[in-house]
């Protein structure tokens, strides 16, 4: 499971700076190479990505201007090799794990990898189909499907060097990562690690075309 989810390590101790406020005087996030990061050094459309409660899609369409499409990279049920507090997936525990890139429909930019964990068992049928078809992201189709859902921010950082050195088609530089799960019912049920590459949210916003003059 460690291979196509990150996230399945033991979790930091840190305190995590976002989990109650979205401004800390000061403050520094880890690095996974032991380093610290100023917070208010990183751009700042990725701080606001590390506290939202939305949905990300929608959020980098709004921003870039463009439809975002998420691509299914790769999704399979699996027996859980380790255990997965956050969550509550102990070893053996059957599990949904996807891996799924959001790409810029108009520009072709991705502009982040998100990999989950899901306790598939405990999300309603109907939920559990959509996403099996792959038809939709988690965050969309927990807003259309009209659950009631909280996100809790479990941890952040930076990813210093070659974002997911197993994946050819990622950014190389330094890439911010949040890990999240998802609370269904009073349950956690999805977690969730989001890795952004810091270069393209730290370059001047790229003008899009609008898609409609290339039909005249």
């Amino acid at each position: 499971m460690k291979q196509f989810y990150p996230g399945a390590r033991a979790p930091s101790t840190e305190i995590n700076p976002f989990r109650c406020q979205g401004f800390v005087r000061g403050g520094t996030i880890a690095c996974r190479d032991g380093s610290r990061r100023a917070i208010h050094s990183l751009p700042a459309f990725l701080r606001a990505l590390l506290v939202t409660d939305g949905t990300v899609t929608k959020i980098l369409e709004a921003y870039f201007w463009e439809p975002v499409i998420v691509d299914t990279l790769y999704q399979e049920f699996v027996a859980a090799e380790d255990e997965i507090p956050w969550v509550d997936i102990h070893p053996g525990d059957r599990a949904l794990v996807r891996r799924v890139c959001l790409r810029g429909g108009d520009s072709g930019h991705e502009y982040a990898h998100a990999d989950s964990v899901i306790r598939a068992e405990r999300v309603p049928n109907d939920f559990r189909q959509r996403l099996i078809d792959r038809k939709i992201g988690i965050g969309a189709l927990i807003r259309d499907s009209g659950l009631e859902s909280y996100r809790e921010v479990m941890e952040v950082g930076v990813n210093p060097g070659t974002a997911e050195s197993d994946a050819a088609e990622q950014p190389t530089g330094d890439s911010l990562f949040r890990t999240y799960r998802i609370i269904i019912d009073g349950e956690p049920v999805i977690l969730i690690t989001e890795t952004f590459p810091m270069a393209l949210f730290s370059a001047p916003l790229l003008s899009q075309t609008d898609p409609s003059s290339l039909q005249s």
